[in-house]
């Protein structure tokens, strides 16, 4: 199993932390916990699970051609699914303090935030997958979910 760089782990974590931080800072619920929770997360779990995924992905579709492309979009926005986002909640309640809140309603508000957040995330998807080499893949899903961290951090506000 190939794994990222150092370097790349980190630059992951601090995306993920700065993405989150925003959004509890537009929440106002600033933690330094639930900060250095995520950006651990984004250097060590993500860090080895998406760019796993996106190999896989580049492995089992690696045909030139619109439907590949199409293929490639769709799986990668599949993985990050509504229990990929629940478990995401998850930990921002963990690293919050606030684990006495974890409950199945996070696998309704995680649906209800995927749902929602699919005419954005096809699309990005789609470029992500297709036009960014595979060693900056992670790094540019990083950047984006930087961006949707803020709309998953308030979606218990949202659909909550």
């Amino acid at each position: 199993m190939k794994l990222i760089s150092l370097k790349e782990a980190i630059y992951g974590g601090l995306i993920y932390c700065a993405g989150d931080t925003a959004a509890t800072v537009i929440s106002n619920t600033l933690s330094y916990p639930r900060m250095l929770g995520i950006f651990l997360l984004g250097a060590t779990l993500y860090s080895i699970e998406i760019p796993a995924y996106f190999r896989w992905l580049n492995r089992t579709f690696a045909q030139t051609g619109l439907f590949n492309s199409f293929k490639r979009m769709f799986m990668a926005t599949a993985f990050f699914n509504p229990l990929w986002i629940a478990r995401h909640l998850v930990f921002i309640s963990l690293f919050s303090g606030q684990w006495h809140s974890i409950s199945t309603d996070a696998l309704s508000i995680a649906t209800l935030s995927f749902v929602y957040c699919l005419p954005v995330a096809l699309p990005v998807n789609f470029l992500i997958q297709n036009t960014i080499p595979l060693s900056s893949r992670f790094i540019a899903s990083a950047l984006f979910s930087a961006v949707m961290a803020i709309y998953f951090a308030m979606s218990e506000t949202l659909f909550g």
